[in-house]
């Protein structure tokens, strides 16, 4: 049987269930401030780390490229969002933006915007993108530290399952 355990009467006050060694209940409870000190400074937060890193070669590019449209669609940033294509699983796309879509995360540097589809956010963390230019082509290059592998030609990647 059960030992019963008298409650207090009203006004009673009672100890606590955990020992409060050298400790007053307000410092149990965390910290109390009084006055001028109850409202705290505002703290400073660390600027966010951008989810793709642009290169100046791939700024440059993209600004030259948005500036070169014709003026009778208004482009406002380049997109960029991963497919499942290719001959190694997925494959990035890239398209001129009119608009920014709600989840869509942005990345502006020397005045080039970059759109990040939402569904290839997680593919794309942590991508610098590059633009290379050579006697025979001209490409942006993606270096993804998410991809574990990649075809031959370059045209896809496949990322680790997690």
């Amino acid at each position: 049987m059960a030992a019963r355990v008298p409650l207090p009467a009203v006004g009673v006050a009672r100890a606590p269930c955990w020992p409060l060694v050298g400790r007053t209940l307000a410092s149990a409870a965390g910290r109390v401030m009084v006055g001028e000190q109850a409202a705290p400074a505002a703290r400073k937060r660390a600027p966010r780390k951008a989810a793709l890193e642009l290169t100046e070669n791939a700024a440059r590019r993209i600004s030259d490229l948005l500036s070169r449209r014709p003026s009778e669609q208004e482009v406002i940033a380049v997109r960029i969002g991963v497919r499942t294509r290719g001959c190694n699983g997925m494959s990035y796309t890239m398209n001129y933006a009119t608009d920014k879509a709600k989840f869509d995360e942005e990345v502006e540097k020397d005045g080039a915007r970059v759109f990040i589809e939402s569904k290839a956010l997680m593919h794309i963390v942590g991508t610098t993108m590059d633009f290379v230019e050579d006697d025979l082509t001209s490409e942006f290059i993606f270096h993804n530290p998410n991809a574990e592998a990649s075809c031959g030609c370059g045209e896809s990647f496949t990322v680790g399952k997690a």
